[in-house]
């Protein structure tokens, strides 16, 4: 059965919830990985891992941990890269898909934006995680886990 690695680090208390219970109703092995403890239920489903402080230490020990057909749960877009090159599923917290067809658009576009933003551009950031993106992540995740997981 597939598990659920979540990156913890940008992770909308929101989301987790939702993850939390998603993982507790269906049985799905789920870790939280970010450099700090991240406050959970317990749970014989849902744990935490916390990783060294390190520059994407997380991300570098979900990709270590990752099974062919896991779902990485992440907005940090190399992350996702490797994921999906490692065989994972990858969802954003706003239920996005990310896979082999729109990734490498979207990494291109993430470094254009900072380009821009180094050379002095004001460029804005993410919007607020609103009703709609919690609803529209709590759809994807039940598909995914009415899909991957049962």
């Amino acid at each position: 059965m597939p598990s659920l690695w979540v990156d913890a680090d940008a992770c909308p208390r929101i989301a987790r919830d939702i993850i939390v219970r998603a993982a507790e109703r269906t049985t799905t092995s789920t870790t939280f990985v970010a450099n700090h403890q991240v406050p959970l239920p317990p749970s014989k489903w849902v744990k935490g891992l916390a990783v060294s402080h390190g520059f994407d230490a997380a991300d570098d020990e979900i990709v270590d941990r990752l099974a062919d057909g896991d779902l990485v749960i992440t907005s940090d877009l190399p992350l996702a890269m490797a994921a999906i090159e490692r065989g994972a599923s990858v969802m954003t917290t706003r239920g996005e898909k990310l896979d082999e067809s729109n990734i490498r658009a979207r990494v291109q576009m993430r470094d254009f934006m900072e380009t821009l933003r180094a050379s002095g551009e004001h460029t804005g950031g993410p919007k607020g995680y609103s009703d709609v993106d919690r609803r529209e992540f709590a759809n994807a995740l039940d598909r995914w886990l009415a899909k991957n997981a049962g």
